[in-house]
């Protein structure tokens, strides 16, 4: 009997990984993973950040689902250049599905590359994709313990948006509390709080995105 261990597959895909950063790294793209549950809000909030960095930024987008091209079709009505995955069940996605997405892209016109992860807050955090950074989403829909609840993917972000705010006045969402909680884990997240519908916070987060 044969026992594999995820820690084997685990650093198989950190090799895939890496090659997949010195890939970006050579054609001086950095490269963005979204985390979040489904329904959050990472494709409307895509959306927005596409249109405030034309003409400023070349971005490229990598979208990861279990099913259908449906995010995909959104971003490329934004004239921008996009590759699906479709994982037929996974849960997440790993270095060697971007890895083909890359080849689909024309990394030397790009400046950043976003990779919008399958709706989960537990396995992405898990597999490096060979991202630059990870951010982290969470709306105002989900509750303000969702931080708490699962740790590791806010450990392991450099920024969470949190979306939805302008439904703040019809949840019980604490947004002190929430902020409060994520900073605990980790005191150097930077915390955008953000309304694809209004509009607000957008600005300083691409803001935020060109400055690095």
């Amino acid at each position: 009997m044969k026992v594999i261990l995820a820690k084997s597959i685990l650093k198989a895909n950190d090799d895939v990984a890496k090659r997949n950063r010195e890939t970006l790294d050579r054609c001086k793209v950095k490269a963005v993973n979204l985390i979040s549950s489904p329904g959050a809000g990472k494709t409307t909030l895509l959306e927005k950040v596409l249109e405030l960095c034309k003409g400023k930024a070349a971005v490229g987008v990598i979208e990861g689902d279990i099913a259908t091209t449906r995010d995909a079709e959104r971003i490329a009505a934004k004239s921008v250049p996009v590759v699906q995955i479709n994982t037929q069940g996974a849960c997440h996605l790993d270095a060697r599905m971007v890895e083909k997405a890359l080849l689909e892209l024309p990394l030397e016109q790009l400046d950043l590359v976003v990779i919008e992860n399958v709706g989960n807050l537990v396995c992405p955090a898990s597999f490096d994709l060979g991202d630059h950074e990870k951010i982290a989403l969470l709306s105002v829909t989900e509750g303000d313990d969702k931080a708490a609840k699962y740790p590791r993917v806010f450990d392991a972000a450099t920024a969470v948006i949190i979306t939805k705010a302008d439904l703040l006045p019809y949840t019980d969402f604490d947004l002190d509390s929430c902020v409060k909680e994520l900073l605990q884990i980790k005191p150097q997240l930077k915390v955008f709080v953000t309304s694809a519908k209004a509009g607000s916070g957008l600005v300083e987060l691409v803001n935020w995105l060109q400055a690095r």
